[in-house]
Formats: C-alpha cells, structure tokens, sequence
C-alpha cells in the first residue's frame, strides 16, 4: 500500500470545529462473541459505556459460530456482522469493510490488529479522511510479536506497520504497553486507559458451579480461568502445581481448577502433563460464562495467572471483584496489585511459580482474606467501567475536536 499525507498529517483530527456532542462512533473487532476472550468482555462493556454516555454507537464484527448466542449480551447495542471468506486467522470480509462506509461514522474505534479489520479501517480513514483510534489489546507486547514472527513480519509489511501510523490516537492498557509501542518507532499519540470491571452484587450467584461436585465441600481451590492457550504458560502452573504440593503441609485442602476454552486443542495436551490419574487435585472445570463463571469465581479461594503475555488481564480485574488473592507474573501489567498487596509476585519459570504458591499456601486463611479485600478495594477505586469510559470519550473528543489534551495522554 503506498503512503500518502495521511499517514504523517494531523489532518485526521480532520474537523475541530465539530460538536463535540455529536460523536458518530463506530466499533470495529474481530468477534462480538465468546471467542474473542478477554475482548469480549472489555470491548463490550465499553462500548455499551460509551452509548449510554449519549454518543450514537455502530458496532461491527465477523460472524463465528457464537455470534448468536452472545449477541444479546451487547444490548441495547445492536452489533452488525458479516460473513468471512478465506481462513479465520486472518478474518478477510468484505462486507465488514462495507458495513465501515455505511456507518457513516466521523471516528472509528478498531480493537485487535494483525487481521483483515486493519485493512478495512486504514482504507476508509484514506477514502473519508476520518479519523481512527486503535487499542492493540497486548498484541504488540514482545511475546506476542514472537509468536508466528514471521507472519506478522509479512503482515507488518504490507499493511499493519502503516495502520498504526495513520491512527489519530493509540489506546494502551497500561504504561508497559505504551513504552512497548514506542520501542517499535510508532510515534502517533498514545492514550493510557485500563479495562474496567463491574463489581460483583451480593446474591448474584447462589448455587455451585458443576465441577464443584466433583471436590470435597471442605477443599479450597486455587482457580486459573481463561484462554487455554500456551501463552498463559499453564504448563509451567501444572508443574510448579506438582512441585509445591510435595510437601504434605503444603497441600492440605487445595485444588488447582483450570476453567477456560480449548484453543486448538490444547487442552488434552494440558491434562497428559497434569496426570490427573496421578493428581486427582488438579480439576479441568471447561469454559465458564455468564452465570457459571459467576459461580466458579465464589467457589474459588485464590486466582492465578501465570502467563507470559497480556495487555491487561480481565480475569485478574474479576478475580480482585470478587475479594480473591491473586498470584501473577510481571507480565499481566499490574504492578498496582503488587504495590497494593493484592498479589503475590512469580516469574514465569516453574521454580519461582512453585514458590508463590507455597507462600499462598502457607498462609493463614486471615491474611488470604485481607489480601482479597485489598484486591476488591484496588478494582473498585481505579477500574470502574464508568471511569474508563470518560476517558475514552475525552480521547475521542480530542481527536475529532481540539479539546484540551486529555491526561490520559502518554508523554
């Protein structure tokens, strides 16, 4: 694709004499279902935040095979999808870019990179000359850029690198993923605003979750729940697992739940290395949503999350909701939670994994509960969905009309 003005110009803050008041947003991601993971809450909320505010709100996606069950879960939003030609991977539909045009939209707001969506955004903000922001999602974070390197070196090529480029604004979760940015050369402006969360109600779940069954009523479970997927480095939990459970002292009522969806297969490949003929302790509980993973969350005594890569973990954000301690590696990008003394701080390698378990595990079931309640403090005071979505809306209102910088900018 070659490279015009718009790639180097402010003229995408195209209008700043425009109202201010009279947003026309259009959301672009990949899935508006269960299969995006952790976007499919976090794009979600926000954008429903972000309507409610008043700003008129066009949400467009790919269809996958889930679409329809979680499509009403958008409401009062009404997501508009289109059919994929080619491989999923790289999500080539025609329609989606159709659909881009005849939103009529003065800003695009594009979740996720590497896929057919960043074509269909960079070649309407050239057609229109509109601007767009861009939320990468972690997905420029190092490991991720490792992962299938040579595919997302093409793809950079082609037409990613220029994407970013031609963006009004960049939207990263935390500071780690702004400064990850910047050491590609992208020198567009970067605006620094978390995911949110929604603060569990008393009540809102009152039975057990079906796996529990299959445990003592006295055990306690340490819970994992997301993606099973190799970046969550689970194979290195299950070992570390096994390593801090030698001790008898170490063991007494714990259970390690792994609850999450299968991505490729992986999940057989996680219970041949859990042994579970050998380790009846280590439960595979399967996706949770909606009213289960409510369940599965009041089940649980602690959260861990031992993964080499994220943006920002929601799952980690959930876990603080519902008063859980949390053992986490560097990389889920919270280091408020260890500030805080929310959670308990691993590296990724099997023997310090094992140790933060062990120092779970040998606390008092006091101290395990006042580090929850540290968490819960933590996601109510600084990740509230209303907040996040304030922010955003000063992006969008900077972008599009001049107003003052927002201080969520990033210098």
């Amino acid at each position: 694709m070659a490279s015009s003005s718009l790639d180097r110009t402010d003229d995408r803050q195209h209008d700043r004499r425009a109202d201010p008041n009279a947003m026309r947003v259009t959301v672009v991601v990949s899935s508006i279902s269960r299969r995006a993971g952790g976007l499919f809450e976090s794009v979600r909320r926000l954008s429903q935040v972000v309507y409610q505010s008043g700003h008129p709100h066009v949400v467009l996606s790919m269809r996958d095979r889930f679409t329809e069950n979680d499509r009403d879960s958008w409401s009062p939003l009404q997501p508009r999808t289109s059919r994929i030609v080619g491989p999923y991977a790289f999500g080539c539909s025609p329609g989606l870019k159709r659909r881009i045009f005849e939103s009529n939209p003065n800003i695009v707001h594009q979740h996720g990179i590497w896929m057919f969506p960043s074509i269909a955004c960079l070649q309407w903000a050239r057609q229109s000359r509109q601007p767009y922001v861009v939320s990468s999602h972690g997905m420029l974070d190092p490991w991720a850029l490792r992962h299938s390197r040579f595919k997302k070196a093409l793809a950079s090529f082609v037409y990613q690198r220029q994407h970013l480029e031609s963006a009004a604004c960049i939207r990263a979760l935390n500071e780690e993923e702004a400064i990850a940015v910047r050491r590609l050369g992208i020198d567009r402006p970067i605006c620094v605003i978390p995911n949110g969360i929604e603060m569990p109600v008393d009540g809102d779940s009152s039975s057990a979750p079906a796996w529990a069954g299959s445990l003592p009523p006295e055990s306690k479970v340490l819970l994992y729940l997301g993606r099973l997927h190799p970046k969550k480095n689970l194979l290195n939990l299950i070992a570390a697992w096994r390593s801090a459970t030698r001790r008898e002292a170490n063991r007494k009522n714990w259970h390690l739940v792994i609850a999450g969806w299968d991505q490729s297969g992986y999940e057989k490949h996680l219970m041949d290395a859990a042994g579970l003929a050998e380790d009846s302790r280590i439960v595979f509980a399967g996706p949770q949503f909606d009213q289960e993973k409510l369940a599965t969350f009041r089940r649980a005594n602690a959260f861990v999350l031992p993964s080499l890569s994220e943006g920002l973990p929601m799952t980690v954000l959930e876990a603080w909701s519902y008063s859980l301690p949390v053992v986490m590696t560097d990389y889920c990008n919270l280091p408020v939670g260890f500030r805080r003394d929310a959670a308990i701080r691993v590296d990724a390698d099997v023997e310090t994994i094992s140790a933060g378990l062990t120092r779970l595990f040998e606390m008092n079931d006091a101290d395990r509960v006042a580090m929850g309640a540290r968490g819960a403090a933590l996601a109510r005071e600084s990740f509230s969905w209303r907040s996040v979505g304030s922010q955003m809306i000063e992006v969008y209102r900077w972008v599009l009309c001049g107003t003052p910088k927002p201080s969520s900018i990033f210098d």
